[in-house]
């Protein structure tokens, strides 16, 4: 399994994912990425919530955007799949 997905699993790190990591994941498991601004908005076929994510000045992610994240793989089960 990936690094920054078990990181994001364990919830343990939040606070110390960095944004380009998560970005990276979410395109990797198959989300379309739209651009407004500093907003980086996800969004994937068959999966009813969009995920809305920003920076931090020091590069990092949101620590509540990682839960929803974390929560979003949980319940869509794409902590189970092959990348």
């Amino acid at each position: 399994m990936d690094k920054v997905l078990d990181k994001i699993l364990t919830g343990r790190n939040d606070r110390n994912i960095k944004f380009q990591d998560l970005r990276k994941l979410l395109l990797r498991y198959g989300f379309l990425e739209r651009i407004r601004g500093d907003h980086h908005i996800f969004s994937k076929e068959h999966v009813f919530e969009i995920i809305n994510v920003q920076p931090l000045k020091d590069g990092n992610a949101k620590q509540y955007q990682i839960k929803q994240v974390r929560n979003l793989f949980i319940k869509y089960k794409f902590h189970l799949k092959e990348d």
